[in-house]
């Protein structure tokens, strides 16, 4: 029988989040992580995903009997009983303006054994969110994959001592980016990570290590999107209702892949990825990421209307 190897695999720790809603009056504990968002993001527009990660002792074994049910592949999601979990507090302002992180728990680095021999994919997507994905790991994914994407969002986090996240760009390996054929992140992480004040010039600075793609978001206004230096604004597609914004960068990417995958032009696959981030928002965590007939219906309305010229 033929190996049926998956259009994207994506890499990183999972999160136990708790979420604190202005909506809720009690704090919501749900999985989470880029690799949740990003690969049911995918496995929603019919692309088929896998998750390479490792958790602790006490991640609940029912999460990964979901992500199963829901067909994403989780063979080599490994657990190490003497190793904690990754887990983040978000806690959000009133209006959604703002939130702030913290770290509960963090699990161990990814190593080279994480990785499954025979594994070959179309495109890797790395999302690490605590420095998780040391430049060994990176290098060797790029070995089993056409494409390799990078959120760098773990990588520019450090760690108080009571858990407060702060951005320090200064210790990432720069290495990493003249890997990466695609990379997105927000405008926060692309100027830390840059030493840019300026948007063309941190696109510029990440296009001049070689990277063809590079997607910068913007919360809930709209992206910026570059191919090989030719920029373009993706507007966001307006939400119902905004419920919980997390995961939606992830998602963004996770939708944006699927259809790069497909070979469409980079503009459809930005308004499919602005589309399928409009309807992660209209949920709380990862419960509900709308049919894929609407997400392409709000994409055409995007491409339509806003993109197309």
């Amino acid at each position: 029988m033929a190996t049926a190897y998956p259009d994207l695999a994506v890499v990183g720790h999972f999160s136990i989040d708790t979420l604190n809603l202005p909506t809720r009056t009690a704090p919501f504990i749900i999985l989470g992580g880029a690799v949740t968002y990003t690969s049911l993001a995918a496995k929603n527009l019919d692309a088929k995903t896998q998750i390479i990660s490792r958790v602790g002792e006490h991640f609940p074994q029912a999460y990964l009997w979901w992500l199963e049910q829901e067909d994403v592949n989780v063979a080599a999601v490994t657990r190490h009983p003497d190793e904690d979990t990754t887990g983040f507090e978000l806690t959000y302002t009133k209006n959604f303006s703002d939130r702030t992180l913290k770290l509960k728990t963090k699990g161990h680095t990814l190593t080279l054994q994480d990785i499954p021999r025979d594994l070959y994919a179309k495109a890797v997507h790395l999302g690490p969110i605590a420095n998780e994905i040391p430049i060994e790991v990176a290098c060797e994914l790029k070995k089993h994959c056409e494409v390799l994407s990078l959120d760098p969002q773990g990588l520019t986090r450090s760690f108080g001592a009571q858990g407060n996240v702060y951005e320090n760009a200064a210790e990432v390996d720069n290495d990493i980016f003249s890997l990466i054929n695609i990379y997105k992140s927000s405008k926060d992480e692309i100027y830390a990570l840059t030493g840019e004040s300026e948007l063309k010039a941190a696109i510029r600075a990440v296009h001049d290590v070689g990277v063809e793609t590079v997607i910068v978001t913007n919360g809930a206004k709209d992206a910026v999107l570059s191919v090989e230096g030719l920029q373009n604004n993706v507007p966001a597609f307006p939400s119902e209702v905004l419920v919980d914004p997390t995961g939606a960068g992830d998602v963004f990417i996770g939708a944006f892949l699927t259809e790069y995958l497909k070979g469409k032009e980079s503009l459809w696959c930005g308004a499919v990825g602005s589309a399928a981030a409009s309807l992660i928002v209209e949920s709380i965590g990862p419960t509900y990421f709308g049919k894929k007939e609407e997400i392409y219906r709000r994409a055409n309305v995007l491409y339509e209307k806003e993109l197309k010229q």
